[in-house]
């Protein structure tokens, strides 16, 4: 292998590296989110874990937040409490720092 192969072989890895991170922290992201909602609509107990994984796969259906947005619009809209898209979306943003933080110190 020549010089340049090898740099392109660990500049591929990086790049997948970095992107397994950013998969789990944004998955973190949404867990602790997902908490958060959970007490926001008064779950408690054992369901505020399943409620958080719901959250953390609703953000699998496609890319970006808006598909977690629409389903906590929609879970808020179920229960009778008022929905700030512009305060869940600040809570998204507060949460990844917490996130990243949580995963820069494992």
């Amino acid at each position: 292998m020549t010089t340049f192969d090898d740099r392109e072989k660990a500049f591929e890895s990086k790049f997948a590296h970095d992107a397994e991170i950013m998969f789990k922290v944004r998955a973190r992201r949404n867990r602790l989110f997902g908490e958060w909602v959970a007490g926001e609509l008064g779950i408690t107990g054992d369901d505020v874990a399943a409620y958080a994984g719901d959250v953390v796969a609703a953000d699998l259906e496609e890319e970006g937040d808006d598909d977690i947005i629409r389903k906590i619009a929609a879970d808020y809209a179920e229960k009778n409490v008022a929905f700030n898209a512009d305060a869940a979306i600040a809570k998204l943003n507060e949460f990844l720092g917490v996130a990243k933080e949580q995963m820069m110190n494992e």
